[in-house]
């Protein structure tokens, strides 16, 4: 099946369109892998409408929030329309882990079901927690009290996202930079002082190489090779 938003709307309405193309899968080719994001791809509302739609989603995130309670001093019903909030580090990486854990049980109720996982940052987290690795409130623990302490840390670095391959980012970068994380043969997360950033950025313009700066901020401790020290698992 094939469709568009406005597709999308026609066949939950039971119609048919000119741009939905439905068909049948006769038999499933390969294995199943569920891959959870780090941070950057949050937005003011996110979840809302999958609340309100989907019971499976809803009840997820109502566990999710009640151990996220333990560790923190806020409601994640309360700040996922909070664009201010959603800005801070200790905030957002929790809000994003209970999002894709409670994303990864729809899909299960659906009938797909990983046969691996694997994550980048609180993705990481949300990884063990779908693989049984660890249990829900674990997981809650080791994402708020990291978050946290990057918290308090925060505001020392920034970090740019680059289309480039590690090789290219590492001769374009100058001192005071770092390439932490590699997340593809063509993507690559930058880290360093946000002067510095803006220097890189400015240069990556110059040479048509697309450039973005990533919200939030960094701390020192992140701002290393991580993805080769760990073996794969990155910090973004």
């Amino acid at each position: 099946m094939s469709l568009g938003a406005d597709g999308l709307r026609v066949l939950a309405a039971g119609g048919v369109g000119d741009n939905v193309v439905i068909g049948r899968v006769t038999a499933v080719v390969g294995r199943m892998v569920f891959v959870f994001p780090g941070r950057g791809s949050q937005w003011v509302g996110m979840a809302r409408e999958l609340m309100g739609g989907s019971p499976v989603f809803a009840a997820r995130m109502d566990e999710c929030g009640q151990v996220l309670e333990l560790f923190t001093n806020w409601r994640l019903a309360d700040v996922l329309g909070d664009v201010d909030v959603l800005r801070r580090t200790e905030v957002v990486q929790p809000v994003l882990w209970a999002v894709v854990v409670s994303l990864a049980a729809v899909w299960q109720s659906l009938g797909v079901v990983p046969d691996a996982v694997l994550g980048h940052f609180q993705g990481e987290v949300a990884a063990a927690v779908v693989a049984g690795a660890l249990l829900l409130g674990e997981g809650a623990c080791v994402v708020a009290l990291r978050a946290g302490t990057l918290g308090v840390l925060a505001g020392r670095g920034g970090m740019t996202s680059l289309v480039l391959s590690a090789r290219g980012a590492r001769a374009l970068i100058g001192p005071g930079l770092s390439v932490a994380t590699v997340d593809g043969p063509s993507s690559v997360v930058v880290a360093g002082a946000p002067g510095v950033l803006a220097v890189l950025e400015a240069l990556a313009g110059e040479r048509e190489v697309r450039a973005r700066r990533l919200p939030g901020s960094c701390a020192p401790a992140e701002c290393t090779d991580q993805d080769e020290g760990r073996g794969g698992g990155s910090a973004a």
